[in-house]
């Protein structure tokens, strides 16, 4: 099989596309021969050793991907060679082949293509677990969302109001705030131009948002917190910013707030069983048309460095996908 492969902690460019054994399926483990594989904002901290898991190196990055299922291990039932599939997994997914446990293998449902499927798992994975399992989130309520035009913020929009909620969405550029809207954000806040607590104040009558969904951290981290309401919930997904903020803890006293950590991938591997009936809930939403996935740019395996770059860089609206 071809991979991509980082055999030491360095940036995007250090990666190489390399001829590989193909993978065996050991008990348990299922092999798809990867159509599409979702690109995600841990996969450029994870080839520079900046992220929570670091692999044992030499590793291939990816994490999510959709295919063709060519072997399954013993005690496979759900699943059996030429199946389409789709899969989260660890490392492995930038390759022509990946190998994955069972339990985190999906048959896909019929109708939906690789890109989509590939572009699903982890993205909407986290925004369901972070605004349904975490935040409670009620039909009424609004969230805000920063960063919302990436993907995992754009799920969060289309989750927010398959709930019944009022969703405000954050994004640094006019362009990225009128895809939020396509994707059912009520109000948009441009953060590059506009005071992010005042704006807040008067989308809200003063009142404060009652979620906020933060995959950015960073200089708004702080703002966002000081403006939520009362017995508000503030996600901590991710820092896309660089910078891990640190909150004072008295703005959650005098607002009676919770910070809550969402790890969706540990989520995932402690309760497969819970993370598969989201995935199955939302598959139904898909088809419903409450959920669009949107992919705006598609890459070939020699060209993973750029997909990283442009992650990093803030240039990717949604999801990026390579096609090996």
């Amino acid at each position: 099989m071809d991979a991509v492969v980082c055999r030491a902690w360095g940036p995007p460019e250090s990666l190489t596309v390399e001829t590989l054994p193909d993978p065996v399926p050991e008990a348990g483990e299922v092999v798809l021969q990867v159509r599409a594989a979702g690109v995600n904002f841990p996969d450029v901290l994870i080839v520079q050793g900046k992220y929570q898991m670091k692999p044992e190196l030499p590793f291939t990055p990816g994490s999510e991907v959709a295919g063709v299922v060519t072997a399954v291990g013993e005690g496979v039932r759900h699943l059996k060679p030429g199946d389409h599939a789709m899969a989260f997994l660890n490392v492995g997914g930038f390759a022509t082949h990946a190998k994955a446990p069972a339990s985190m293998v999906l048959p896909m449902p019929e109708g939906l293509d690789f890109d989509t499927a590939a572009a699903f798992t982890l993205a909407y994975g986290t925004s369901y677990h972070a605004v349904v399992d975490r935040a409670r989130l009620q039909a009424g309520e609004t969230m805000l969302v920063l960063g919302a035009a990436g993907g995992v913020g754009l799920a969060a929009i289309e989750i927010g109001k398959r709930l019944g909620a009022r969703v405000i969405a954050a994004a640094s550029t006019p362009e990225k705030l009128a895809i939020c809207r396509e994707h059912g954000a009520d109000e948009t806040i441009d953060y590059s131009r506009e005071d992010l607590r005042a704006r807040l104040k008067a989308l809200t009558g003063g009142q404060g948002p009652d979620v906020i969904y933060d995959p950015v951290g960073g200089p708004y981290a702080e703002p966002a917190f000081r403006s939520i309401g009362w017995g508000g919930r503030y996600l901590v997904v991710g820092f896309a910013a660089g910078d891990i903020p640190s909150l004072p803890l008295n703005l959650a006293l005098l607002k009676g707030a919770s910070l809550v950590g969402v790890f969706w991938g540990e989520f995932a591997r402690r309760d497969p069983r819970a993370n598969l009936a989201n995935l199955q809930t939302m598959l139904g939403w898909i088809r419903d048309g409450s959920l669009r996935p949107l992919i705006s740019a598609r890459y070939p395996l020699s060209a993973v460095p750029q997909a990283l770059n442009d992650m990093a860089e803030r240039r990717v609206t949604g999801k990026v996908v390579i096609i090996p």
